[in-house]
């Protein structure tokens, strides 16, 4: 077979490249990749004073809000599972983007982390599809770890309860089966979730930082489900993991109301 490319398209590049269109905007450096809805639309609640713009990209949203004397701060989602996440984060780098900060909810694996408790990945264990697709030098992904350190200080500053370690990336959360659970607890992993092992892998590839902060939802660690998606710990732990956020990237709490 005889393939021919055009002199501007290498044969390792997506024929499809996340560019910025005409009509789309410069984005802040610093953007919060919000995987829950409510979590995005508390994030935007908390700015009643500061019009955001607005703009659909079909798939997800994203909200601009500017402050004088400051770079401001993009908000962006909902976002489900690695293939969702990594096309937003694509464009988003095409606008601008250079810091990202995921923000979403996770099940426990251990024990000792409860409902509500906040977790800082360090690196996830690929189960996802995603990552394969972009290659990178590392066997094993980090996220950055100036932004996870940021983003764990700020919270134990808080007295908010935050870990620190690996998690599980799954793109089947009905195959989380007693057998995975059971062995990526004993490995001393946190959690299982979604979105970050792709992520990790985006932003290395296109040479950018990422940072995961994930609330946790349920708890898997006795290998009986529990879920806690509309309990009051929950809720208080994803409204002070936001506030969190916002201080940690350096958004003065005074231009917001908490």
């Amino acid at each position: 077979m005889n393939l021919s490319f055009t002199p501007e398209i290498s044969p390792q590049e997506g024929i499809i490249q996340p560019r910025r269109a005409k009509t789309d905007p410069p984005v802040a450096p610093d953007v919060i990749l919000a995987f829950v809805k409510t979590d995005l639309d508390y994030l935007i609640r908390l700015f009643p004073n500061q019009k955001a713009q607005s703009y659909n990209q079909g798939f997800f949203r994203f909200f601009k809000f500017s402050f004088d004397h400051q770079a401001g701060i993009t908000l962006a989602g909902p976002l489900l599972g690695a293939p969702q996440a990594v096309m937003a984060m694509e464009k988003l780098i095409a606008l601008g983007g250079r810091r990202f900060w995921a923000l979403g909810w996770c099940g426990s694996l251990q024990p000792e982390i409860k409902i509500g408790d906040c977790i800082v990945p360090t690196r996830a264990v690929c189960e996802e599809g995603t990552s394969a697709h972009y290659p990178i030098l590392q066997a094993n992904p980090e996220t950055d770890p100036e932004l996870g350190a940021c983003l764990a200080d700020t919270l134990r500053a808080g007295q908010v309860a935050c870990y620190q370690g690996p998690v599980w990336t799954t793109d089947a959360p009905y195959r989380e089966t007693p057998l995975k659970i059971e062995t990526y607890r004993q490995k001393g992993v946190l959690a299982v979730e979604m979105e970050m092992s792709a992520l990790i892998t985006l932003a290395l590839f296109r040479a950018v930082q990422v940072a995961g902060l994930l609330v946790v939802s349920d708890e898997l660690a006795g290998l009986k489900w529990k879920p806690g998606f509309h309990s009051s710990a929950l809720k208080n732990g994803s409204q002070l993991a936001c506030r969190s956020l916002l201080k940690a990237i350096g958004i003065p709490l005074a231009l917001t109301r908490t």
